[in-house]
C-alpha cells in the first residue's frame, strides 16, 4: 500500500513521462524491471511545490521499497514501484499510454517483474 503523497508523486511521474516527454525508459535486469524517473526538481516544478518539499517523499518511497536513488545516476523504480506505476497507468492513463506503452507491452512488463517484490 502506498500513501496518498506517494501516489501523487507517481501520478506526476506518469504525466511527465507519458504526457510531456512522450517517452519512458525501462531497464530490465535479472532481479528487477525498473522505470527511470524524471529528476526531483522536474517533478517539483510540475507539482508547483518547492523542491525541498519533495525530497522527504522520495526518502519515504525509497524506505518503502518503491524506488532506488543513485547519486549522479538518478532515480528509478524497484519492481514493486514499477508494478504500482503500471497499475496507475491501467486505472487512469490508458489513453495517454497507448502510443508509448501498448497493452501488449504492458503485459510483457508485468510478466518481467519478479513475483517477490
Amino acid at each position: 500500500m502506498i500513501t496518498e503523497e506517494q501516489c501523487t508523486i507517481l501520478d506526476a511521474v506518469i504525466q511527465i513521462l507519458l504526457g510531456q516527454e512522450k517517452r519512458i525508459t525501462i531497464s530490465f535486469s535479472r532481479n528487477c524491471t525498473s522505470i527511470n524517473l524524471p529528476p526531483t526538481r522536474r517533478i517539483a516544478e510540475y507539482l508547483e511545490i518547492p523542491h525541498y518539499y519533495i525530497l522527504p517523499l522520495f526518502a519515504s518511497m525509497e524506505r518503502d521499497g518503491l524506488i532506488t536513488r543513485v547519486e549522479r545516476v538518478g532515480i528509478s523504480t524497484t519492481s514493486k514501484g514499477t508494478m504500482i506505476i503500471l497499475t496507475l497507468i491501467d486505472e487512469n492513463y490508458q489513453e495517454m499510454a497507448q502510443d508509448i506503452l501498448p497493452q501488449e507491452m504492458m503485459e510483457v512488463l508485468r510478466a518481467s517483474i519478479p513475483l517477490k517484490t
